[in-house]
Parts: C-alpha cells; sequence; structure tokens
C-alpha cells in the first residue's frame, strides 16, 4: 500500500481532477475508483464522492493498493519487438494470435507472451493499470489480422496513448489485397458497425438508431491488380472488424477474409488469415512528445500473395511509403 499526501495552495478545484494533475501516474478514471473505494482522506476524513470540491489548505491523503496480480502464467513467446522503452513497446503481432485470453484462447495468447517478455528475474517492469497488474493494451487487431500494436506499461502511458487514439492525432495506416477494384483513387467509408442481427461472430452496418455506432475509414487504391487491388486504409474510429465489414459493404471484401468474403475463388497462396496488415503506427510517445513511427514488415504469406499477382497483371512491385 502506497501512501500519498498533498496540500491545496491554490484555488478551490474538484478532488479527482485537481489529483490527476498531482499524480501523473494515475489516470482520473483511476483516481475515480480510489475515491469510490475509500481511498482518498480530506483532511483526515474519507472522501466521498469525485465531485468533492477542495479548499485552499485542505489536506488531501491517497493510499494506492499495490496491484493485483493477473491470474494468468507467463509463456515465453517469440515477439517481434519494433521498438521498446520503459514506457511503452511496439510489437508486430502475427497472424492467427489471439490478444486477449477468451473462451477457447484461455493460454498462447499475445497478453500471455507479454508478461513473460516484461516480466524478468529482476521483476516485472508492468504497472498497475486500473488497478491490475498487466500489459496495458491500448487498442486490439483480429486474431488474423497481423501487425503493429502498442503496448503500454504504465497506467499514464496507457491513458494517453488512448487519448491520442481518440482525438485522432495517433495515425495507425493498414495495407490489405481486396476482390474487385475500386472504382476511385480514394475515398472515405462512413458506416456505423454493430452486432449482425442473425450471426452473433460477425459484424455489420447497423444504422446508429438500431444500436450500430459511428465507424470511418478512409481508403486508397495503390495498386490495381486485374481482379483484385492493394488498398490502404487509415482508420479515424476502432469498430471491432471494421475495415473487413465496410470493405464487404462497398463489394470488395479483404481477401481470405472467412466471415466477409466466403464464396470467392482461391487465390493460389496458403494464407495465414485475411490479406490485411496492420502496417504503420505513428504516435506522440507520452514521456518525450517525440514522434514515434514504427512499421511492421508484410508477413510472408500476403508478399507471396502480392508478388503472384503483380505478375499475373504484369504491373511491377509497389513501393510502400
Amino acid at each position: 500500500m502506497q501512501k500519498l499526501e498533498f496540500s491545496l495552495e491554490g484555488a478551490a478545484a474538484r478532488v479527482d481532477r485537481w489529483l490527476a494533475d498531482q499524480i501523473d501516474s494515475l489516470s482520473r478514471s483511476h483516481i475515480q475508483k480510489l475515491i469510490e473505494q475509500g481511498h482518498v482522506h480530506i483532511n483526515d476524513q474519507v472522501c466521498t464522492a469525485k465531485k468533492s470540491a477542495l479548499q485552499p489548505g485542505d489536506q488531501v491523503q491517497v493510499q494506492i493498493p499495490a496491484p493485483k496480480p493477473l491470474a494468468l502464467d507467463p509463456e515465453p513467446m517469440d515477439l517481434e519487438i519494433l521498438f521498446e522503452d520503459k514506457h511503452l513497446l511496439i510489437v508486430n503481432k502475427p497472424a492467427g494470435l489471439v490478444v486477449h485470453p477468451a473462451p477457447g484462447h484461455a493460454t498462447g495468447t499475445l497478453v500471455h507472451g507479454l508478461l513473460a517478455h516484461c516480466c524478468t528475474d529482476k521483476g516485472s517492469s508492468l504497472s498497475g493499470i486500473g488497478g491490475v497488474e498487466r500489459p496495458g493494451i491500448v487498442h486490439r487487431l483480429d486474431k488474423d489480422t497481423s501487425g503493429a500494436m502498442v503496448v503500454a506499461k504504465t497506467d499514464y502511458t496507457h491513458q494517453h496513448l488512448q487519448a491520442q487514439i481518440a482525438a485522432k492525432t495517433a495515425r495507425r495506416d493498414y495495407i490489405g489485397i481486396v476482390y474487385g477494384r475500386p472504382s476511385l483513387l480514394q475515398g472515405r467509408m462512413d458506416f456505423p458497425i454493430g452486432r449482425h442481427p442473425a450471426d452473433r461472430i460477425k459484424m455489420a452496418v447497423v444504422p446508429e438508431d438500431q444500436g450500430g455506432k459511428a465507424a470511418a475509414t478512409r481508403w486508397q487504391l495503390l495498386q490495381p491488380l486485374g481482379n483484385y487491388a492493394l488498398v490502404k486504409f487509415q482508420l479515424e474510429t476502432g469498430r471491432t472488424h471494421q475495415i473487413r465489414v465496410h470493405c464487404a459493404r462497398m463489394g470488395w471484401p479483404i481477401v481470405g477474409d472467412p466471415l466477409y468474403s466466403r464464396g470467392r475463388a482461391s487465390v493460389g497462396v496458403n494464407l495465414s488469415g485475411q490479406v490485411l496488415h496492420a502496417w504503420r503506427l505513428c504516435l506522440e510517445h507520452p514521456i518525450s512528445q517525440d514522434k514515434l513511427e514504427a512499421q511492421a514488415p508484410l508477413p510472408t504469406d500476403f508478399t507471396k500473395l502480392l508478388q503472384r499477382l503483380q505478375r499475373q497483371a504484369n504491373v511491377g512491385s509497389f513501393p510502400l511509403t
């Protein structure tokens, strides 16, 4: 149990907001949970509301319980790390790897591998995110989508990165191969997404008044490939299966997608998942404020298919920049 003490010397302030400014390592939502649990005292009295007003001279005590260990066993895993420091890491997730434990995937997930990677003989480099000691998965990738993912090691970093994604200052670029060919060179897909009304495994375009959530994806045609096309996508939002659902709605689904491109002809390459790759991740480092850019190399099966389609279409390689 860590105990911190503060004294308000300035103007009156709301307790949760003021404490968030005083304790960089904790998010405001985490502080609000501490208040709900009775771990914040004002002038030796338990604070009962996050909106409680502090007055000049008030003494504030904060008790921070030790993070609860995550009830998972670390599993050594061959991870491709694109960038790492004590605040965050960026990993190139392979297709077929599930990010979080879920029914049917109790072991062998990316989280298990990250726990093994971040916990050493000298102790854990993970911080208590949300009161639980775990690697902070800031955003997810579908099981069969490969590419760059950022993982926070501290609560402050986690909060900062999530804020960047929400504010659209973090950029996430994907590369995919689709069936068919877009009729324009670039565009924006703006269709709300929700759970499919008849198939609980799938997502679908669902009106917002029926439970769908706003979802937008920018796209750019990189290279026509006969009956296929190489396309770059930029996420504005991060809904489940967003790019896959949007492309299917446009009439050019992602090649190899088991949910949204069923019945399509074989492409002659043994694929490990849908041909969709989180290629580039651009963000601001939460501590140094430096621009951080990571590019995840294309998977072997993606490259093999792309080269095959380029030969068939009698076009050269396309430089990804």
